[in-house]
């Protein structure tokens, strides 16, 4: 939590599950949170990153500014995808106290705005995480986590695997260039399935945005294969006669 003047509105916050890929495995970005109470107890547990909403801010400004603080990056995708407000959300005396403390409120309730966010993990700034405690972590051992969190993780997940069968996200957590095996690589780990080589490449060869590039790979012991592109402009201009990615 980074506001100025703690000029906050105590009862509305954003959680962000910031997605990204790497070594064949999703990974979501969780903070480190080490706190003592009163009575000399530690919590060393994990949460999402988060934070109250500034009293002059909306929630998409607020999120936007939460993935800005960790990441160093600017208008990367992010989709609110879910809000949760049970009354006991918000019932263990830890979670108070750390939130009663890191806030200057004395807080019963809290209503979050849930966010998931896609991103390529070489174009964060490790500086940023480092300063807020913040590490990648494989999605499948998400360890325990404070508050409601790992249900949003749940859903957001859930939320991402969906959207991914009709809309070409898959491409925000991948380098400007990669392999159709590669392509395909990630939405197996996404959808946890396994695809068919050749179907899946017939249908992403018929995707007019899906751009071949000159370049081949480089220093494999297999056949080189060509490197892709996604071109954003194509796609939009092309979005109505899309098919999706209905495996």
């Amino acid at each position: 939590m980074n506001l100025p003047g703690r000029n906050i509105n105590p009862h509305i916050s954003v959680d962000c599950v910031i997605f990204g890929f790497s070594t064949n495995q999703l990974k979501v970005l969780l903070i480190k949170r080490a706190y003592t109470n009163s009575s000399g107890r530690l919590s060393n547990d994990h949460k999402l990153p988060g934070d109250f909403i500034a009293i002059n801010e909306d929630l998409d400004q607020a999120a936007s500014r939460t993935l800005e603080e960790l990441t160093g990056l600017k208008d990367i995708y992010l989709q609110q995808f879910a809000f949760f407000g049970k009354p006991d959300r918000i019932s263990k005396r830890m979670d108070i106290a750390w939130l009663n403390e890191t806030t200057g409120h004395k807080i019963q309730r809290v209503v979050t705005a849930a966010y998931y966010s896609l991103i390529n993990i070489t174009d964060t700034n490790s500086d940023f995480a480092i300063k807020n405690n913040a590490t990648w972590i494989d999605v499948k051992q998400v360890p325990d986590l404070a508050f409601d969190h790992a249900t949003i993780i749940s859903n957001g997940l859930a939320h991402l695997q969906l959207t991914l069968r009709n809309e070409p996200i898959g491409f925000e957590l991948l380098p400007e260039k990669f392999t159709i095996r590669e392509l395909q690589i990630l939405y197996e780990v996404i959808l946890d399935c396994t695809l068919d080589n050749r179907n899946f490449r017939k249908k992403i060869l018929k995707s007019t945005y899906m751009v071949q590039m000159e370049e081949k790979q480089r220093g494999v012991a297999h056949k080189p294969a060509y490197y892709y592109r996604f071109d954003r402009n194509i796609y939009e201009k092309y979005k109505k006669e899309s098919l999706g990615f209905n495996f």
